[in-house]
């Protein structure tokens, strides 16, 4: 989902940007950028920014000025770790922009709850269920990528949600009526995305998957 800048005060508008600079700087800053020295890993990584743009240009609006699309960050976020996804989603969120399907003032607030949020709640599920789960495949795919995937979807689309009732943008009845309604239906079309990207490239190329290791998920299982 993406909002447009002009749903918001200015204030929102600038504080956003200013708590996403500081993030984004983080995010540059803690980046892994040895693996991207790599050419075969820095091509990897192009590409999913690439396919990513590409899936975030299907979209449909559901109010104006609110966008809804598939995300696969939490593919990002397996992928590259917290860092890198930021990073990446923020460079396809900027193709989106460059081409017109978004505009600049809400790229900031668009970036918080769509890129970086989702990339937060990736890590910190990956961490929870590193801890307290066993170290398999399945609880690796159907965890990480296929449950998180859905619930990450909900979580944003209702933090979305609250920053338009706080800014006063639509009523509850407005958002009830166009999208909430169909929020559950939400979550299985980015369950699956995730799910089946991630199941697919740790059979096939787990060495693209930063945070999937064979010694830990397959070996002795």
């Amino acid at each position: 989902m993406e909002f447009s800048g002009a749903l918001f005060p200015t204030s929102w508008v600038w504080t956003g940007a200013a708590l996403y600079a500081w993030l984004l700087g983080r995010a540059l800053r803690w980046a892994d950028w040895r693996r991207l020295a790599d050419s075969d890993q820095l091509n990897v990584f192009l590409g999913a920014v690439v396919c990513v743009l590409l899936l975030w240009t299907l979209r449909t609006e559901v109010q104006p000025g609110l966008t809804w699309h598939l995300s696969a960050m939490v593919t990002l976020t397996l992928m590259y770790g917290w860092s890198l996804a930021i990073v990446a989603g923020s460079l396809a969120l900027l193709g989106t922009t460059l081409v017109g399907l978004s505009d600049w003032a809400g790229f900031p607030l668009s970036a918080l709850v769509f890129v970086v949020l989702p990339a937060t709640l990736t890590q910190v599920i990956l961490g929870l269920v590193r801890a307290y789960l066993p170290k398999h495949y399945f609880v690796y795919v159907f965890i990480n990528a296929f449950f998180a995937g859905g619930f990450i979807a909900l979580l944003a689309a209702l933090g979305a949600t609250g920053m338009l009732l706080l800014a006063g943008v639509y009523t509850l009845q407005a958002l009830q009526d166009s999208y909430l309604l169909f929020l559950p239906l939400m979550f299985f079309p980015e369950a699956v995305l995730n799910g089946w990207l991630i199941a697919i490239m740790v059979g096939f190329k787990p060495h693209w998957v930063g945070s999937f290791r064979d010694d830990e998920y397959l070996h002795g299982k």
